[in-house]
């Protein structure tokens, strides 16, 4: 997700952006909208939006292509193609689907929780025999699932001891709800911690360690956990957070009006401004043309009141940095476009955690737990073992 760089403005065009899930291929529109301004002058707004054509994917059959073009609003379509491709998924030329450690016990499932939204959940369990050091849930980003490539992440670390747990937010990945609409984010936050919740009180998981794992907005929605609930964790990790938004790219009082407005109008519409960030979120090449596999990912234009509220979110968690007070581990690529690792910096500097780690990544991009070469993916991996294992080892 964007931080220091959400918005960027360009004469009277709004040519902002709100980052997802690096796979866009956008058909450029402008709509104007007349704003006042203080001297009851008016001027029009032109809003530079999108309409998203999916391209078809090299190296499947027409079938398969044409199941990854549905409409993939409702949550029945989206589950239809994630099983289409998951057989093509597990065979891509990754380190994170080769070098998936076998034996691990896996279980997917769903709950309807108390908004009566049904929720895909799934775990990923050491092999038998070996003891469970503590449990580990995650949050994942926006647009994305905590299926595909966080499989072989969750691979690695319950590989390492961890019982590792995921669900896809409302609106996202294989869970009801209006694909990429956030009408309230704390909504959001609530379901995740209701669902976690159950998970920490299971008999296996109740008297053991348990930390969050949270990347881009998923760190967002980590924070905001936190911060409900700062006695529940005993640690969190945040990979390349959505925190903050720098003063200096705020946008101009009349555009925000403008935004505003319409989010009330029509928040589900697909007119929050972004940019493609395909090039700019994933490092190696080869890696970032797997990307289009992920299929059930979120990518067009955000909805007005999804892209409304990840505003409001980041100021709120940016006057509240201060409060964050769990064991912390914030990793970021130095040359991260997509959230500025500056921001990393100012939620190191300004937690009141006791015990905080800050790790930048030197020429990393946004999706470094995926997105990098090899060697570099296994050490960010490695170094999110260590810092679990020396906590557990503590407690």
């Amino acid at each position: 997700m964007e931080l220091s760089k959400t918005f960027r403005f360009q004469s009277q065009n709004l040519t902002s952006f709100i980052p997802f899930s690096p796979i866009n291929n956008p058909l450029k529109n402008q709509l104007s909208f007349p704003t006042k301004l203080i001297n009851n002058k008016s001027k029009t707004t032109k809003l530079t939006i999108t309409a998203s054509r999916k391209a078809p994917i090299e190296g499947v059959s027409e079938e398969l292509n044409d199941i990854a073009s549905y409409n993939l609003d409702f949550a029945y379509t989206r589950r239809r193609v994630r099983s289409a491709f998951t057989e093509v998924q597990q065979q891509l030329d990754h380190c994170l689907f080769k070098d998936a450690p076998a034996g691990i016990r896996t279980e997917e499932w769903y709950e309807r929780n108390s908004r009566g939204l049904e929720i895909f959940c799934k775990s990923w369990m050491p092999e038998p025999g070996i003891p469970i050091k503590a449990s580990l849930c995650f949050c994942h980003g926006y647009g994305d699932t905590c299926t595909f490539f966080f499989e072989g992440i969750a691979r690695r670390i319950a590989a390492s001891g961890y019982a590792v747990f995921a669900m896809d937010y409302p609106g996202f990945g294989l869970s009801e709800g209006l694909h990429g609409y956030i009408p309230n984010f704390d909504d959001l936050v609530d379901d995740v911690i209701e669902h976690y919740t159950q998970i920490k009180a299971r008999p296996d998981m109740r008297e053991l360690p348990r930390f969050l794992l949270g990347q881009s907005m998923g760190g967002a929605v980590s924070l905001k956990v936190h911060l409900k609930e700062p006695d529940n964790w005993d640690g969190v990790i945040l990979v390349a957070p959505m925190c903050k938004i720098a003063d200096d790219v705020l946008p101009p009082d009349a555009v925000m009006k403008v935004l505003t407005l319409l989010s009330k109008v029509m928040p589900k519409a697909k007119l929050f401004p972004n940019k493609d960030l395909a090039e700019l979120a994933i490092r190696d090449p080869s890696k970032r043309k797997l990307a289009v596999y992920n299929v059930i990912c979120y990518e067009d234009r955000p909805r007005l009141r999804t892209g409304m509220e990840l505003l409001r979110v980041t100021k709120q968690i940016e006057s509240q940095v201060e409060q964050v007070s769990a064991p912390l581990l914030i990793l970021h690529g130095e040359a991260d476009k997509v959230t500025d690792p500056l921001v990393s910096q100012f939620l190191y500097e300004n937690a009141s955690s006791k015990d905080k780690t800050l790790k930048l990544y030197e020429n990393g991009y946004h999706c470094i737990l995926e997105g990098e070469p090899d060697d570099r993916i296994n050490t960010i991996h490695d170094d999110i073992v260590s810092w679990l294992d020396f906590r557990c080892s503590i407690n």
